[in-house]
C-alpha cells in the first residue's frame, strides 16, 4: 500500500491546518493577510536563526565557503546542519538529505507494572522531550534554506550534485519575500545526462540537460491527500531510490516552511534495454503543496507539459476553484491522468487522452506499473516536448540568468563564440595557433636537446635555433584576435562577472561542438569494433591497415574537435611563453604580464589549472612558474600539502578526488583527463594549526596504459608521468580497480620504479594504495591474503626496479615508509545499481571519507611545504625527466638554493666570530705590550669570546628553527654547528699562538729594550746638559742655529753610543737561494736555469712538455674509436699547472705564518720553503704514472717559489731592521729628544718634560691601535656595503666576471682561468685599496678620526682613574705611570718629586690633542694613509674570510667548486661550468689530439654517449658514468642540463683569435663556434651573470 498507517492522521492534520488558514474573519482580510505574511517571515527568520544563517540571505554563501579541506564533524547542534549537509552532498552521499542532529538517548519513564500497563494502553507513555522532537527541522527546509542563502555558483554546485545523486532539483522557487516565481536556470547549466534511447538505433546520447528536448510529465495535487504524491512519483522513476523527498523519508516532519509552491524536476534515463520503463529521456515535474494555492506554477507546468497528472482525493471537486482547474485540464488537448486516492474504481480512459484511476486499497507496485503504462500511452500520442531554456521565456517568471553580471558575461561569451566562423575541425588550429603543431614541435625539439650524439654544442645550438624559430612563429600569430577578445572581455568584467564569463564560454563551446563530437565518437566506436573483428581473425591484410588508418584519422579529428576552456587557458600559457622569450613585443608587455595573473586568480578561486599538457606530454615550465609565482604574491607563499593520484585508465581517479573533496575534475568513461591538472583547496581555520598547512594542492592525472597512446612509447610515457606525479606530491594515491592481478602488476611496477627514483634523489613522498570496486566491503579487514599478495608483489617489483635503477633495495619498505595494514584502502563500487538511473553508493562516500582521514593523518605528520618549494620541485623533476637517466640528471635546485642561502648566513656568522676574535686579539696584545699581561690561556680567550659565541649560536639556531625552509635545513644543522665550533676552536688556538709569539718576542727583545733605555738615558742627560750649557745663549741665537747645534752633537752622540753595537745588515737573497739550491742540485744546472729566466713563467705557461718525459706508450681502446697515446695530453699540462699553483699558494701561507717582522730573517726560513717544494714534487710524481718530471722542472719551480719568497722575506726583514737596529731606533727618537732639549732650555719643569715624554710614548701605541681597529671596521664596512663582499664566494666571482667582461682584457681573463685563487685574492686587494684610497676615502677618514677620539678618551679616562687611585693610596709617580702607560722611561726623566698629577694630565691631554689634530691633517691626502701600519690589512681579513673555502676544480673544465666550506663532506659542484676549449682542451682524433679546440660544456657532454680517458688510470669511461673514474671525479656532481652561462659563449667568440694564438690551436671542425653564439652581446653576457 502507498499509504502507511500513520499517513492518514498526518494528512488529516494537514487538511485541518489548510482549512484553518482559509477561514478569515469578514472585513479583516487585508489585515489578516499582512499578519499571515509577517508570521511566515517570522517563522523563516526563526528557521534561519536556528541554522545560524540569518545574515546569509543577503550575504550569500559561496562555493569557497564549503569547498575547503576539512574533516566531517559530528552534528551536535542545529548550527552544524548546513555544513554537514553540504559536506555530504559534495561527497556525493545521497544521505545528505537525511542529515539530522544526533539524538540523545531517550528518557526512560519509570513506572510500576500496573501504571505502566495503563499508560501503555492509553498512549500516555511519552518521553519528556517529545515536544522538542516534534520541532526538528524538515530535511527539505534545510536544503531549501541553503539554496536561498547560496549565490548563483553555489546553487549551481548544489543542483549539479543533487542531480548526480539522482535527486529531483528545484525548477521553480517562490521568492521568500516577494513571492515572485523564480527559475534558477543557471543552476542546470553544468548538468549533463547520458542515456540510450531505443528510439534512436540504440545510440548513446550525452547532452546538456538545458538543451535536451524531452517529454515532460507534470504532477500536482488538488487539496489534501491521504497518499503521498512524491512517493508515487518515486515509484515511477526509480522504485529503489527516493528521487523526490516524501513524507515517509527520514527527516520529514509535520511542518515544513520552504517547499510549498516549489516545483522540482527529475529525469528518467533509459539504458536501451527492454526492461526500461520509458523508451526516451522523460522529465517529471512535481509541484509541492496544493495546486489551488500555487496557480501560477500550475499554469506554467500544464502549459509546457506533455502529460498532466493530477492527484485528488476523489473525482468530485470540493471547492469551486478545484472544479475550475479540473474543468480546464479536461478541456485541454493535452493528455490528463486523474488519480483518485480515495477511489478504488478501475482505470479507464477516453478517446481524447483523458484517464482516471482509483488507487485506494491497491497494491503500490500494481498502481505504479499501471500508471507507467498509461503515461507511455499518453506520451506516444503527443508530440509536445519540453526544454528547460523555454521555461525562461514564460511571462511572470524571474530567471536567475537575468542578473546583470550573468547577462553581461553571457553576451560577451556569445559574441566571442559567434566569431568562430571556421570549420569545427580546424577552428582550434585557427584561433589557438600557439598550442597546435608549433607547440608540439617545440616540445619535440626540447627533448632532442637531451639526446645529442656527435658534435654536441653544434647540434645543441642548431636545435636551440630551431626552437627559437618556432617561438618566433608563435609570436607572429600570437595573440590571435580570439585570444585578444577573450582577454579584453575578461578584464572588463567584475570578479563575479569573470566567473560567469568563463562558465558561459565553456557552455557555448560545448553546445557548439557536442553534435559533431557525438558523431565522431560514434564513428570511432563503429570503426574500432570493425578493427576488433579483424584482429580476432588475425587479419593482416590491406583492409586491416586501411581500417586502422581510418581509425587514427577519426581519433585525430576527435582531438581537433575537442575545444574547451582548458584549451583557451593552455593557449594563454603558450602566448606567455612565446612572447616572454623575446624582447621585441614591448607593446604587449602589459598584456603579457596580465596572463599569469588571470590564471592565478582562477587557481585561487578553485579552478583546475593544467600542470602538464596531455596532448604534448610536456610541462610548460615558464608558464607554470609564473602562475605559481603570482599565486605566491597573492597568498604569501602558503604551505601546501600536495596530493596526487596515479592509476590505470578509467579506474575512477577523478571520481575519487571529486567524492573526497567535492571537486569537479572532469569524469566520464574512457581517457577523459589528459596530462595533469592541479587544484587548490583551502584548509579550514580550525584545522590549519593542527595540519600545519594552509592549502591542499590536489593533482589529477591521466590514466596509465591508455589505449589512445598504445604503440607510442607507452612504457616510457607512463614511467615519465608516474615519476613526475609521485615526485611533486607529498603523498600519492595509487588507484587500482578491483584486485585484478595483472592490473595490479602494471600499476605497481610503474609506481615502484618511480618511488625508487625518489629515494635515490632524496625525495620522500608517501603513498596509499586504493582498491576500488571491491565487492566484499570486509576485504580490508578480513582478507589478509589479499594484503599479503600485495606486499609480495610490491617486494617483487622493488627487486626488479632496484636492478634497473642500480639501487640497493630488497623490499618496498626499503624505498618508502609503507605499512601494509595502514596504507591500503578498499572502496565499494561507485554506483548503487546500474546506470544511468543508479545513484552513487553511499558506502562509496563513507569509504572515501575513511580514506580522507588517512590523508589527514599523513598531512599532520608531514607538514607540507611552501608553494615556492613545489614550484622548484616541478622544475627539477621535469628537467631530470627529459634525460634518459633520471637519477643522474636530477638537480635538486631547491636544496642548492637553500644551501647557498645557508652559506651566505654562515659567512655572516663566521665573520662575526673573526671580527670579534680580532678585537680580543688587539686588546690582549695591547695588554701584553703594556706589561699588564704576561700569560695567556685559551680559557681566557674563550671567556672573552663567550658572549659573541652565544650570540652567533642563538642567531644560528633561530635561522635553522624559524626559517621557512627548516625541513630542508635540518640535514645540515649538525654539520654547520660543528663547523662553527671548529672555527672558534681554530681561531682561539691561532690567537693564543699569536699572543704567545708576542710574549716570546717581547721577552727576546727585553735586553734590546734595556740597551735602548741605556742609550735613551744617556741621550736624555746629554740633551739636558746641552740645554743648560746653552741657556745663556738663547737670547742671542735663533731657533735654526740652536737646531743646527743640536743636530751636530746628536750625530756625535749616536755614533759614540752605537760604536760597539753591530748593525743589522741587509740580506743577499740571490746568493742565499743559490746556496740552498746547490746543496741538492748541480750548480751548473741551477746557474743555467737561473740565467735563461724561463722559470719566471712556470706558474702561467700553457705548455709543460719540455719538463715531461713519457713513461711508456700503449694503445687504448675507446668505446667508439682506438686512440694511441703517444704524446702528452692537454689535461696533463693543466694538471701540472694546477700543481704549481697549489705549491705557490701553500708557500705563501707558510711565509705568512712566520714571524720574520718580529724576530728577523734566518736562512732556515728559506730552507723550510725549499724543503716543502721538494717534498710536494715527490708526492706529485708518485701519483703520476703516465710521465716523469725532469730535474729542470724541480729547479725551475724551486727558483720561482724561492724568488717569490725572497721578495717577501726581504720586505719583512727591512721591517724588522727598522724596529730593532739600535742606530735606526735612536734616529727615530731624535725629534723626541730635541723636544726635551728645548723644554729644558726654556726652564720647563720636570712634570712638563715627563708629560711630553709620556705623550710621545703614547702617540705610537695610539696610532697603532687606531689602525688596528680601523682594519676591523673597514673590513666590516666592506662586507656590509660593497656589493663584491656582501655575499658569499659565488657573489664575489660574479663581480669578478663582470669586471673582466667590462675590461675585455684577454690576459686578465686567462690569469683568472689559470690562477683562480690568486686572481681572487688580487681582486680583493685591488678593490679594497680602491675603496680605501679613492671611492670611500671620506668614510675611511671618519672612521680613523673616530678611532683616534675613542683612544684619546680612553687614555684620559685611564689618567683620571690613575690620579684618583694614586691619591687614595698615597702612591708616587712610578705607580701613576704604571697604571697609565707601563713603559720604560729614561731614569733622569722620572723625578720622584713630581706630584702634580693634574698638571701632568693637562700636559698629556694637550699633547694628545695636538697629535690628534696633526694626525687628522696628515690624512687629508690619501697618500698619507700608512697602509703598512695595518697589522692585518682589511684585504687580508677579507681574504681569510672569503678565500678560506673549497678550491677544487672540475676535472673537465677546471671551474672551481662553489662550496664556501673548506673540506665540506658533500659533493663538489659548480652553478655553471665552462666550455672545455677555454682551458685549452682539444678533441681527440684516431692517432692523437687534434688541433681543434673543444667547445663542449660539461653539463652537455655528461648527458651524451661520449667517452673520455682518465688521466690518472688511463682507462676509458662514459661521460655519463664519470664518477667511476675514481678520485678527482667521484666527488663531483655534474648534472646534465642547459644551465650554461651565455657569458662563456660570448667570451669564446669574443676572444676566439686570442685563444687560438694562446693555445696554438683552432676553433674548427668539431670545435667550430656555433653561429648563434656570435650573436650574444657583452651586455647579455653580463646580464646572464645574474643567474649565478
Amino acid at each position: 500500500m502507498i499509504l502507511s498507517d500513520n499517513a492518514s492522521s498526518f494528512a488529516a492534520d494537514e487538511k485541518l491546518e489548510e482549512h484553518k488558514d482559509l477561514e478569515l474573519p469578514k472585513g479583516t482580510a487585508g489585515e489578516e493577510e499582512s499578519a499571515e505574511k509577517l508570521c511566515l517571515s517570522t517563522e523563516i527568520e526563526e528557521l534561519f536563526d536556528r541554522l545560524k544563517i540569518t545574515d546569509r540571505y543577503k550575504n550569500k554563501f559561496s562555493v569557497a565557503d564549503f569547498l575547503m579541506f576539512e574533516q566531517m564533524k559530528q552534528v551536535c547542534s542545529e548550527k552544524d546542519l548546513c555544513h554537514a549537509f553540504m559536506h555530504k552532498l559534495l561527497s556525493l552521499d545521497y544521505k545528505a538529505r537525511y542529515t539530522q542532529v544526533k539524538e540523545e538517548e531517550s528518557v526512560q519513564v519509570d513506572l510500576d507494572d500496573e501504571s505502566f500497563f495503563d499508560a501503555f494502553c492509553n498512549n500516555n507513555l511519552e518521553a519528556e522531550d517529545s515536544e522538542e522532537r516534534q520541532s526538528y527541522i524538515h530535511s527539505m527546509d534545510l536544503q531549501m534554506a541553503l539554496f536561498h542563502c547560496a549565490d548563483s555558483f553555489l546553487q549551481q554546485y548544489m543542483t549539479t550534485k543533487l542531480s548526480q545523486c539522482q535527486y529531483a532539483v528545484p525548477l521553480l522557487v517562490p521568492n521568500l519575500f516577494t513571492k515572485e516565481i523564480e527559475c534558477p536556470l543557471w543552476t542546470f547549466r553544468q548538468i549533463r545526462k547520458s542515456w540510450k534511447s531505443t528510439n534512436h538505433s540504440n545510440v548513446v546520447i550525452s547532452q546538456s540537460i538545458c538543451q535536451a528536448e524531452t517529454p515532460m510529465v507534470a504532477v500536482f495535487r488538488l487539496g489534501s491527500l491521504s497518499s503521498s504524491k512524491s512517493q508515487l512519483l518515486c515509484k515511477l522513476i526509480n522504485e529503489h531510490h527516493n528521487t523526490f523527498f516524501n513524507r515517509h523519508c527520514l527527516g520529514s516532519t509535520k511542518k515544513r516552511l520552504l517547499m510549498d509552491g516549489v516545483v522540482e524536476i527529475a529525469w528518467y534515463l533509459p539504458s536501451g534495454k527492454p526492461s526500461d520503463d520509458f523508451t526516451d529521456c522523460t522529465a517529471f515535474c512535481n509541484l509541492h503543496g496544493d495546486a489551488v494555492d500555487n496557480e501560477r506554477q500550475l499554469d506554467i507546468l500544464t502549459d509546457m507539459a506533455s502529460v498532466n497528472i493530477v492527484l485528488v482525493s476523489n473525482m468530485k471537486p470540493k471547492t469551486e476553484k478545484q472544479r475550475e482547474i479540473m474543468k480546464k485540464l479536461c478541456n485541454s488537448s493535452k493528455p490528463l491522468i486523474c488519480v483518485a486516492t480515495e477511489d478504488n474504481s478501475p482505470t479507464c480512459g477516453t478517446k481524447n487522452g483523458k484517464y482516471r484511476m482509483g488507487i485506494k486499497n491497491r497494491n503500490q507496485s500494481e498502481v505504479s506499473e499501471e500508471l507507467k503504462n498509461v503515461i507511455k500511452k499518453c506520451l506516444t500520442g503527443t508530440s509536445c516536448s519540453f526544454r528547460l531554456e523555454k521555461l525562461a521565456e514564460q511571462p511572470g517568471i524571474k530567471v536567475d540568468e537575468d542578473l546583470e553580471d550573468c547577462q553581461r558575461a553571457k553576451n560577451a561569451a556569445h559574441m566571442l563564440i559567434n566569431a568562430l566562423s571556421y570549420d569545427l575541425l580546424t577552428v582550434k588550429e585557427k584561433v589557438l595557433p600557439c598550442q597546435g603543431h608549433l607547440w608540439h614541435d617545440w616540445c619535440k625539439q626540447n627533448k632532442e636537446l637531451y639526446k645529442l650524439q656527435k658534435h654536441l654544442e653544434i647540434e645543441k645550438s642548431k636545435i636551440q635555433q630551431q626552437m627559437k624559430q618556432i617561438r618566433q612563429q608563435q609570436q607572429s600569430s600570437a595573440p590571435s584576435d580570439f585570444m585578444i577578445s577573450f582577454h579584453s572581455k575578461l578584464q572588463h568584467l567584475t570578479e563575479k562577472g569573470r566567473m560567469f564569463f568563463l562558465a558561459w564560454v565553456g557552455i557555448f563551446l560545448d553546445n557548439l561542438l557536442q553534435d559533431q563530437l557525438s558523431d565522431l565518437q560514434h564513428k570511432y566506436d563503429v570503426k574500432w569494433n570493425e578493427v576488433l573483428v579483424l584482429k580476432r581473425k588475425h587479419d593482416k591484410s590491406e583492409e586491416m591497415k586501411n581500417k586502422q588508418k581510418e581509425l587514427e584519422e577519426i581519433s585525430a579529428n576527435l582531438q581537433a574537435a575537442t575545444f574547451g576552456l582548458e584549451h583557451i587557458l593552455r593557449e594563454m600559457g603558450q602566448i606567455y611563453e612565446a612572447l616572454t622569450s623575446s624582447k621585441s613585443r614591448e607593446h604587449l608587455t602589459e598584456y603579457i604580464h596580465q596572463l599569469p595573473k588571470v590564471a592565478a586568480e582562477l587557481m585561487i578561486s578553485g579552478h583546475p589549472i593544467e600542470l602538464m599538457d596531455g596532448d604534448a606530454s610536456h610541462v610548460p615550465l615558464t608558464w607554470i612558474t609564473s602562475v605559481l609565482d603570482e599565486v605566491i604574491k597573492k597568498l604569501g607563499d602558503p604551505r601546501v600539502f600536495v596530493l596526487s593520484v596515479l592509476g590505470l585508465q578509467s579506474t575512477g581517479k577523478s571520481t575519487l578526488l571529486n567524492t573526497m573533496f567535492g571537486l569537479q575534475f572532469a569524469v566520464s568513461a574512457g581517457r577523459c583527463t589528459k596530462g595533469a591538472f592541479m587544484q587548490l583547496m583551502r584548509v579550514t581555520d580550525d584545522k590549519r594549526a593542527d595540519l600545519k598547512v594552509d592549502y591542499v594542492l590536489v593533482i589529477d592525472t591521466e590514466g596509465l596504459r591508455a589505449l589512445e597512446i598504445t604503440g607510442k612509447t607507452t612504457f616510457n610515457h607512463d614511467n615519465e608521468l608516474a615519476t613526475f606525479v609521485i615526485g611533486v606530491g607529498n603523498m600519492t594515491l595509487i588507484n587500482i580497480l578491483g584486485e585484478n592481478p595483472s592490473e595490479m602488476q602494471d600499476v605497481i611496477q610503474i609506481a615502484t620504479q618511480a618511488f625508487m627514483r625518489m629515494k635515490m634523489v632524496n625525495l620522500s613522498p608517501s603513498c596509499v594504495f586504493v582498491h576500488q570496486n571491491v565487492g566484499d566491503i570486509a576485504a580490508g579487514e578480513k582478507n589478509m591474503s589479499c594484503k599479503r599478495s600485495l606486499q609480495e608483489k610490491l617486494d617483487e617489483m622493488t627487486l626488479l626496479a632496484a636492478k634497473e635503477e642500480e639501487c640497493d633495495a630488497e623490499c618496498f619498505s626499503d624505498i618508502i615508509a609503507f605499512d601494509i595494514q595502514r596504507d591500503v584502502s578498499y572502496l565499494v563500487p561507485l554506483w548503487e545499481g546500474s546506470p544511468p538511473m543508479a545513484p552513487p553508493n553511499p558506502c562509496y562516500s563513507e569509504n572515501a571519507m575513511e580514506l580522507k582521514k588517512k590523508i589527514i593523518s599523513k598531512i599532520s605528520n608531514s607538514g607540507g611545504k611552501p608553494l615556492s618549494h613545489f614550484t622548484v620541485t616541478v622544475k627539477d623533476l621535469w628537467g631530470a625527466l627529459l634525460n634518459e637517466k633520471f637519477v643522474f640528471s636530477f638537480k635538486n635546485t631547491l636544496e642548492i638554493s637553500v644551501h647557498r642561502k645557508l652559506e651566505e648566513e654562515y659567512g655572516k656568522w663566521t665573520w662575526d666570530l673573526r671580527s670579534a676574535i680580532l678585537t680580543v686579539e688587539n686588546m690582549l696584545r695591547n695588554n701584553i705590550e703594556n706589561g699588564k699581561l704576561d700569560k695567556v690561556e685559551e680559557s681566557e680567550i674563550y671567556a672573552e669570546m663567550d658572549e659573541k659565541n652565544k650570540q652567533v649560536l642563538m642567531t644560528m639556531n633561530k635561522y635553522f628553527e624559524e626559517n621557512k625552509d627548516k625541513e630542508i635545513l635540518i640535514q645540515w644543522k649538525g654539520k654547520f654547528k660543528s663547523n662553527i665550533k671548529e672555527l672558534l676552536r681554530s681561531l682561539v688556538t691561532m690567537t693564543k699562538q699569536k699572543l704567545v709569539d708576542v710574549m716570546e718576542q717581547k721577552e727576546a727583545l727585553k735586553r734590546l729594550e734595556e740597551s735602548k733605555m741605556m742609550y735613551e738615558d744617556t741621550l736624555f742627560q746629554k740633551s739636558r746638559e746641552l740645554a743648560l750649557e746653552l741657556k745663556c745663549k738663547v737670547v742671542n741665537e735663533n731657533e735654526n742655529e740652536l737646531k743646527k747645534e743640536f743636530d751636530s752633537l746628536w750625530e756625535q752622540w749616536v755614533s759614540e753610543l752605537t760604536e760597539n753595537t753591530p748593525p743589522i745588515h741587509d740580506i743577499d737573497m740571490q746568493s742565499e737561494v743559490f746556496s740552498i739550491l746547490t746543496e741538492t742540485h748541480e750548480p751548473s744546472l741551477v746557474h743555467k736555469q737561473k740565467k735563461n729566466t724561463k722559470f719566471e713563467s712556470i706558474l702561467t705557461r700553457v705548455d709543460y712538455k719540455k719538463y715531461m718525459t713519457k713513461i711508456k706508450q700503449e694503445p687504448v681502446i675507446l668505446l667508439q674509436d682506438v686512440i694511441y697515446i703517444d704524446s702528452i695530453k692537454e689535461e696533463d699540462h693543466n694538471e701540472v699547472r694546477r700543481f704549481v699553483q697549489a705549491v705557490m699558494q701553500q708557500a705563501q701561507d707558510i711565509i705568512q705564518s712566520l714571524s720574520i717582522a718580529k724576530t728577523g730573517y734566518s736562512s732556515t726560513h728559506m730552507q723550510q720553503i725549499a724543503q716543502y717544494v721538494k717534498e710536494e714534487i715527490q708526492k706529485f710524481q708518485s701519483r703520476i704514472t703516465k710521465y716523469e718530471l725532469s730535474k729542470k722542472f724541480t729547479v725551475d719551480l724551486l727558483l720561482f717559489v724561492c724568488e717569490q719568497a725572497g721578495k717577501k722575506f726581504t720586505e719583512l726583514h727591512i721591517e724588522f731592521r727598522k724596529s730593532n737596529d739600535a742606530s735606526a731606533h735612536l734616529q727615530k727618537m731624535k725629534p723626541q729628544y730635541y723636544n726635551v732639549f728645548k723644554q729644558f732650555l726654556g726652564n720647563a719643569t720636570s712634570t712638563a718634560v715627563l708629560g711630553d715624554f709620556v705623550c710621545a710614548k703614547l702617540k705610537s701605541s695610539v696610532e697603532q691601535a687606531v689602525y688596528d681597529q680601523a682594519a676591523i671596521d673597514l673590513a666590516g664596512e666592506l662586507r656590509a656595503t660593497s656589493p663584491e663582499f656582501n655575499g658569499n664566494r659565488t657573489n664575489l666571482e660574479k663581480h669578478i666576471l663582470k669586471f673582466l667582461a667590462e675590461a675585455e682584457d684577454f690576459y686578465n681573463f686567462m690569469n683568472y682561468i689559470e690562477n683562480t685563487r690568486d686572481y681572487f685574492e688580487r681582486f680583493i686587494t685591488d678593490t679594497v685599496e680602491r675603496y680605501i684610497t679613492t671611492e670611500k676615502y671620506p668614510s675611511v677618514l671618519t672612521k680613523i678620526k673616530n678611532n683616534i677620539d675613542h683612544q684619546v678618551k680612553s687614555i684620559i679616562h685611564a689618567m683620571d682613574s690613575a690620579t684618583r687611585e694614586v691619591r687614595q693610596s698615597n702612591g708616587d709617580i712610578q705607580e701613576w705611570l704604571k697604571k697609565v702607560c707601563d713603559a720604560n722611561y729614561p731614569k733622569g726623566i722620572v723625578s720622584q718629586d713630581i706630584s702634580d698629577f693634574d698638571f701632568l694630565e693637562e700636559i698629556i691631554k694637550t699633547g694628545l690633542s695636538k697629535f690628534s689634530t696633526e694626525f687628522n691633517q696628515t690624512l687629508s691626502c690619501t697618500t698619507h694613509l700608512k697602509m703598512e701600519m695595518f697589522r692585518q690589512r682589511p684585504d687580508v681579513l677579507l681574504k681569510k674570510h672569503l678565500c678560506n673555502c673549497c678550491w677544487e676544480q672540475c676535472p673537465f673544465c677546471y671551474t672551481v667548486c662553489t662550496n664556501t666550506v673548506k673540506g665540506h663532506s658533500t659533493d663538489h659542484s659548480a652553478l655553471f661550468h665552462r666550455t672545455n676549449g677555454i682551458s685549452g682542451i682539444s678533441y681527440k682524433g684516431f692517432c692523437d689530439d687534434t688541433k681543434q679546440l673543444g667547445i663542449d660544456f660539461c653539463t652537455t657532454v655528461v648527458a651524451s654517449d661520449k667517452a673520455f680517458i682518465c688521466s690518472t688510470s688511463k682507462q676509458t669511461f662514459y661521460y655519463k658514468e664519470y664518477r667511476k673514474a675514481g678520485p678527482g671525479w667521484d666527488r663531483w656532481s655534474i648534472t646534465p642540463d642547459s644551465s650554461e652561462l651565455i657569458y662563456w659563449k660570448w667570451f669564446l667568440y669574443r676572444f676566439e683569435k686570442s685563444l687560438e694564438s694562446y693555445y696554438g690551436k683552432k676553433f674548427e671542425g668539431a670545435g667550430e663556434i656555433p653561429s648563434a653564439w656570435r650573436e650574444y652581446t657583452k651586455k647579455e653576457a653580463i646580464e646572464s651573470l645574474e643567474n649565478m
